[in-house]
């Protein structure tokens, strides 16, 4: 998949540059659930976090936590305010 591709199920903005099965794919190489994703959020609903990684969400919670986890930013197409911030 190309930079310039996009998600075509994905109904958010910057969503639509998201990569989920990419995020899956790093997830499950790390032994990852929704449910950790969640936990390191602070967050209770797991459907956010599955939203979110398939790009009909943004919530910066769960983007934060898949970047502090190590989640390759090419991967999570974040929102401009989020890129590159450390």
């Amino acid at each position: 998949m190309s930079a310039a591709a996009v998600n075509p199920h994905a109904g958010v903005k910057n969503g639509r540059k998201r990569r989920p099965y990419l995020i899956m794919e790093w997830m499950d190489a790390r032994e990852l659930e929704q449910k950790d994703i969640a936990e390191k959020a602070g967050i209770k609903a797991q459907s956010i976090v599955s939203r979110t990684i398939r790009g009909g969400a943004n919530n910066r919670k769960v983007l934060t936590a898949l970047k502090e986890l190590g989640c390759p930013e090419r991967y999570l197409g974040l929102p401009a305010d989020m890129q590159g911030d450390q």
